[in-house]
């Protein structure tokens, strides 16, 4: 069985499940974890991990690399040897590194690594730095030199294509949701109008969560029963809940923090929309396609939602759920109204929605074109190898 070396720098923050899906989801490769910092052992439980210390270099090696030779971090902090060692030890084919900047930064390393590599990019890790001297151009360098890139959207994927990228090293790589963990459920509209909304993400700028609770103030002045919950944590969450306070709704409005798959799998089951109204950041934030909303799908849930990043590609207007443009607090409310209006259209939606996810996004087809995907970039290595 063939063995992908799987690295990301920490392994895992709690908003990275899909990684987590994707690394222990593998049936035709081995693999094995690197990774700098452990975080979230009981949510994230794995043994193949290799947690890389700080590498170990005597002064004047260290000094005779960075300032005679002019060697890059990677080789003068003792990074390549250490990373080259366990590769070679654990004999890995491919080396899969998860987001773009760690793949900049590990830039020297691939380069000079005899081995096939790729980079998958998910969103965040696509934008300008700007104010990090050479980020920009070196990141340009990566694409240039890697044989495959992988991206979780075709939004995405345009991005990485105006910066450089050869479409044709690009493959789209789903992160695939497990539908069991999110059965489908029939709903019915509250007879008293105490309809049930849900966003579930990081509290962080590009998720519009203000742009939800303007939103939803105004559905609430229309349903005075109806209660919004907002699952996660994030730097946001004292401002967020400073403006539910400020707009009247802070009795309505719930903030739950960081859900287990258990408890996000309840309250999408007592829930009657989804709302998401992502949105470009000024640093060129954007989604790539958000693993909540598609879970959210799955247990038949209509979403109200942006068009904005990969949204769109699990969504379409008026079959699945509506989509307003970006920062659009009163398309958002008359969507949320428009949906309560007519119970019969919010419930085809939500049975829609669900079909969509499971004919698109279910997890073991994307694990399966994943591992293809794998294949291809170790074989097309070893023909140019042979050459």
């Amino acid at each position: 069985m063939p063995v992908v070396a799987s690295y990301c720098t920490t392994f895992l923050k709690p908003e990275m499940l899909h990684i987590y899906r994707q690394v222990t989801g593998l049936r035709t490769f081995g693999t094995f974890v690197m990774t700098k910092e452990r975080q979230c052992p009981d949510r994230f439980p794995f043994d193949a991990i290799e947690v890389l210390p700080r590498p170990r270099i005597h002064f004047l090696a260290r000094f005779h690399k960075k300032y005679l030779r002019r060697m890059e971090p990677v080789f003068y902090r003792g990074e390549y040897d250490q990373l080259a060692a366990v590769l070679a030890r654990r004999h890995a084919d491919l080396l899969h590194v998860y987001f773009g900047h760690t793949g900049v930064h590990l830039l020297p390393f691939i380069r000079n690594w005899s081995g096939p590599a790729l980079v998958s990019f998910h969103g965040m890790d696509i934008m300008s730095r700007a104010r990090e001297p050479g980020y920009d151009a070196r990141m340009r360098e990566l694409l240039g030199l890697l044989p495959m890139v992988l991206a979780r959207s075709e939004s995405l994927a345009r991005r990485l294509a105006a910066l450089g990228c050869d479409p044709a090293k690009i493959r789209i790589n789903r992160t695939g949701i497990p539908l069991d963990d999110f059965p489908f459920r029939e709903r019915t509209a509250p007879a008293d109008g105490a309809w049930r909304l849900v966003q579930a993400s990081r509290l962080i700028e590009k998720k519009g969560l203000d742009d939800a609770l303007h939103a939803f103030a105004g559905f609430r002045s229309v349903h005075p029963l109806a209660q919004l919950t907002i699952a996660g944590d994030g730097p946001q969450r004292g401002e967020l809940e400073a403006l539910a306070l400020q707009l009247g709704i802070a009795d309505a409005v719930a903030f739950p923090g960081f859900q287990s798959q258990q408890e996000l799998r309840a309250l999408f089951e007592r829930s009657h929309f989804f709302l998401h109204p992502s949105r470009m950041t000024g640093a060129q934030d954007q989604e790539g396609v958000p693993n909540s909303m598609l879970e959210a799908m799955a247990a038949g849930l209509p979403v109200v939602a942006t068009r904005h990043g990969g949204i769109p590609e699990a969504v379409t207007h008026g079959v699945e759920g509506l989509l307003t443009a970006e920062r659009d607090w009163d398309g958002l409310r008359d969507s949320l109204l428009t949906l309560s209006a007519d119970p019969a259209r919010c419930m085809e939606m939500g049975r829609a929605a669900s079909e969509s996810v499971r004919a698109k996004f279910e997890q073991g087809a994307s694990i399966a074109a994943l591992e293809g995907f794998y294949s291809e970039l170790i074989e097309s290595h070893r023909r140019n190898a042979s050459r």
